[in-house]
């Protein structure tokens, strides 16, 4: 699907009646997530920057790469990260940007597990032959190594969301900038 079709999903998710509500959003954490990251997502699209580095990287790409990112609407981690993903893939017309959603057909998550777990958003690059150039996600390294640590030491879950959020609200999606640069010119090199 096109961010078009995801953003739709988006909004007939959040305009049906709660008896309408397939799973999961017939759990109402699911469908506040999901509300959350609407906001967070359109917040990052109004504020967000993309760094010149990032922007260089992508300018420099020269052969078609097929980015495919799985994700779901109630992904807080996705709602912090396709903003700039999509906002890079339409600075270049080589990049074709569509997403899939983990729960549903094709399901190739299953092909892309992150320490044999289906955590979203996933990015998948791909070149014209349809060849694994490379892969990132769920998050980046930085807020993984807190995520990871407020896990091992067992710590609530609404403190997990809390300071994971606080951390993406601080980054302002430099981290993932970073990163991305990386990989790209690691493509290129």
């Amino acid at each position: 699907m096109t961010f078009k079709d995801y953003s739709d999903y988006f909004e007939l998710i959040l305009s049906r009646k709660d008896e309408e509500q397939p799973a999961p959003y017939d759990n109402p954490h699911y469908l506040d997530y999901t509300k959350l990251n609407s906001t967070r997502m359109n917040r990052w699209f109004k504020t967000g920057n993309l760094t010149p580095e990032f922007t260089a990287a992508i300018q420099q790409i020269d052969t078609f790469q097929h980015w495919i990112i799985i994700t779901e609407p109630w992904c807080g981690d996705a709602a912090h990260s396709i903003p700039f993903l999509e906002m890079a893939g339409r600075l270049n017309p080589l990049i074709k940007v569509t997403y899939e959603l983990r729960d549903s057909e094709p399901f190739r998550i299953e092909q892309y597990l992150t320490n044999k777990g289906k955590s979203i958003p996933k990015l998948i690059i791909r070149n014209a032959d349809n060849y694994d150039l490379a892969t990132w996600g769920p998050r980046p390294k930085d807020c993984q190594a807190l995520y990871t640590r407020l896990t091992a030491e067992k710590a609530d879950f609404d403190l997990v969301k809390t300071e994971i959020q606080k951390w993406y609200n601080a980054n302002k999606g430099k981290d993932l900038q970073e990163e991305m640069t990386v990989l790209l010119q690691g493509i290129r090199g």
